[in-house]
């Protein structure tokens, strides 16, 4: 073993370390796109003073490290660009606290998406956080970093605005802890009233420092849900749909998707819209006000809702919504990465058409998907394509497609959601300078060695 593998097994133990290269194949690359790159070592801690360890090590000897919780981004987010050691999150996966009455819960930084919601669905029935459309295995820690949205995002904001508190193991290898758990034995705001230090984490990337716990609010979970689907021909007309939707604060969340196959779906843009109740009186009279709200639109002949069967229910109720993971493999390729901006809805038909202009011009399979964020403040729209990892050619095309992607992106007023190395490049550079600079500052003060997931937000 070398000396810096056997550094690392009196850190974590022999089982949990590796410098092999059939092991470095896995660590090197995720479903996405973006070209591999092998660690030198792997290691899979246990504790928060195990990380904390690991990182002196690492920048004792300047090694790059990158954190990884499940590698689901799609964007090469954990793909190591300049080699070091990857800390795999995966035995860190503690519930650690649930206050029922005041919705707050504590996991560690590898607890996936899944486990949480069977530990509540199983131990506290009438809560629930904002689970999002990955699949079940990604983690809590990774999606808040990313400023990822889910099922109650469109009530509540991005799902990093739903963490109550933070606890990072810093470059330096100290732990801080973020927000009230700093002061309080209670873990209740991620900052306000004080300074929100939260920022300097969560949308890094693993550049500033590593998560080993989550304080994430919880929300009501009710006794029933239910899902309307209604359609629309006319693409211009689904940012004043979502207004009237929103406005009725009755829908927990909203979806838009817009594809060319199966032949059903052609032609139509299809707003999802998902509602809860106590009670079958609460259930209906929020299905009242949602078929009043789009009264209009049925009356003047240009949208209407489609009859949605029993059979197709459990499939749309789905939370995680398992349809979306089967769309990633729909060219039995296993190939599937999508792009695309968080930016306003009124963007909607725009974006819209520029899918259909890429998928045509790149002779691509595609779907093209929208979340409403925070009553309509904002959408994620993405630019989805799939691809056989069998054919280079294919593969090719969806680069240069997923490429105008991003360049449009930053035309149309939009902000990258989770970018690729280059992508961050390209924001870095449209970027307002003081902002670039006050970003080069904090990374450069608070990671001097710049051992943190080199490579991501980097500022030249």
């Amino acid at each position: 073993m070398s000396d810096i593998t056997q550094s690392l097994a009196e850190i974590v133990g022999e089982d949990y370390v590796s410098d092999r290269p059939e092991e470095a194949y896995f660590y090197a690359r995720d479903p996405g796109l973006m070209p591999s790159h092998k660690p030198d070592y792997v290691v899979i801690p246990k504790t928060a003073e195990e990380i904390q360890d690991v990182v002196r090590l690492a920048n004792s000897e300047k090694i790059p490290i990158v954190p990884m919780g499940a590698g689901m981004a799609l964007t090469g987010l954990v793909i190591p660009l300049k080699g070091g050691i990857v800390i795999d999150m995966k035995r860190m996966t503690k519930i650690l606290a649930v206050n029922e009455k005041a919705r707050l819960v504590m996991v560690e930084g590898g607890t996936s998406q899944g486990l949480l919601k069977a530990y509540l669905e199983k131990n506290y029935p009438k809560l629930r956080h904002s689970i999002p459309d990955s699949p079940a295995t990604a983690t809590i820690a990774a999606n808040v970093m990313i400023h990822g949205q889910g099922r109650l995002s469109q009530q509540y904001g991005f799902n990093s605005d739903m963490v109550a508190g933070l606890e990072v193991v810093l470059p330096s290898g100290e732990i801080c802890k973020i927000g009230s758990g700093s002061i309080s034995p209670d873990w209740f705001s991620k900052g306000a009233p004080m300074p929100d230090l939260s920022g300097l984490f969560l949308g890094w990337f693993g550049a500033t420092g590593i998560i080993t716990k989550v304080a994430l609010k919880l929300y009501p979970k009710k006794k029933m849900r239910d899902v309307e689907i209604f359609i629309t021909d006319r693409e211009d007309l689904v940012p004043d749909i979502v207004h009237e939707l929103t406005y009725t604060e009755m829908v927990e969340d909203i979806t838009v998707f817009a594809q060319p196959l199966p032949m059903i779906f052609r032609d139509n843009h299809h707003i999802t819209i998902f509602f809860t109740g106590d009670t079958d009186t609460e259930l209906e009279f929020k299905r009242r006000m949602i078929w009043d709200a789009l009264d209009r639109f049925i009356k003047s002949k240009d949208g209407g809702f489609m009859g949605v069967p029993p059979v197709m229910k459990p499939t749309l109720l789905d939370s995680p919504q398992r349809s979306v993971t089967r769309f990633a493999d729909v060219k039995k390729g296993g190939g599937f990465e999508y792009s695309g901006p968080i930016i306003l809805v009124e963007k909607y038909p725009e974006c819209s058409r520029k899918i259909e202009e890429l998928a045509e011009k790149y002779d691509l399979g595609y779907s093209g998907m929208a979340r409403i964020i925070g009553r309509g403040h904002c959408m994620m729209y993405g630019f989805a394509f799939t691809f056989n990892r069998a054919d280079p050619d294919m593969m090719e095309r969806t680069r240069k497609a997923l490429h105008e992607v991003s360049e449009y992106a930053l035309e149309a007023g939009g902000i990258f959601w989770k970018p690729t190395v280059d992508e961050q490049k390209m924001a870095l550079d449209k970027m307002d300078p003081n902002t670039r600079a006050l970003m080069g500052m904090i990374k450069k003060n608070i990671d001097p060695n710049g051992i943190m997931n080199p490579g991501n937000w980097e500022v030249k």
